[in-house]
């Protein structure tokens, strides 16, 4: 009888050839993940006051950064102070062209510093930035200072005020999610809010790993009631 000799796959002719299409093929993935992100960005619903993206997709900006840009990201969480107020007394629609002012500034000054603005939602904003470490507190305190600016409305002239919170991803662990460094970024923002903390402020680890309640910041509305 006559013997067959096994050649080894990665050896014969046929398997060379798929070992050498395999180094491609994972390229292409790679390559094929980050297109994917990149058209998410730009074909994601956006918010209909601002024209700034959402949630969802801040989240995956923050998560491609982390991983090519993680010396130089920022995450910001940025709260509009006092609209209530403007909207009890000057009505919804003066609100509006506050947020609407607002959103507009932030996204313009983030995509200046290679970044991406969100509106997470009523009088919140989400943002990416690529800053060094060092630049941190006098760019929030620039931006306070942007985000400030008057606003024409009617006959009336808004002033807005911001509170600011900061997470530089180059503090926690490398494996710190989105979630966390936007958690840490809200806790700042919190902490500015309520004057524990000056204006600058910048989240350390623990602020980035407070308990959630409810899957919110303690203080936030909610996080008083009991865990069912």
């Amino acid at each position: 009888m006559t013997s067959l000799t096994r050649v080894p796959l990665s050896t014969s002719p046929i398997g060379a050839a798929v070992a050498a299409a395999a180094v491609p093929l994972a390229l292409a993935v790679v390559l094929a993940d980050d297109v994917r992100v990149r058209r998410q960005l730009r074909t994601a619903r956006r918010d209909p006051l601002t024209g700034l993206a959402d949630r969802d997709v801040l989240a995956a900006h923050i998560t491609r950064l982390a991983r090519t840009q993680r010396g130089q990201l920022h995450v910001l969480v940025a709260d509009a102070d006092g609209l209530k107020t403007v909207n009890d007394t000057l009505g919804h629609a003066a609100g509006d062209i506050l947020i609407a002012a607002v959103g507009r500034r932030l996204g313009e000054w983030a995509a200046a510093r290679g970044g991406l603005a969100a509106r997470l939602g009523g009088d919140e904003f989400g943002a990416t930035v690529l800053l060094p470490p060092a630049a941190t507190v006098r760019e929030i305190r620039a931006l306070r200072e942007l985000l400030a600016r008057p606003v024409d409305f009617d006959t009336q002239t808004l002033h807005p005020a911001v509170s600011i919170g900061a997470t530089r991803a180059v503090d926690l662990p490398d494996a710190a999610s989105a979630s966390r460094l936007l958690r840490g970024a809200d806790m700042a923002m919190y902490r500015v809010k309520t004057r524990q903390q000056p204006c600058g402020y910048v989240a350390t680890r623990q602020d980035a790993y407070v308990p959630a309640v409810h899957g919110r910041r303690p203080g936030r509305p909610g996080t008083h009631l009991p865990i069912a």
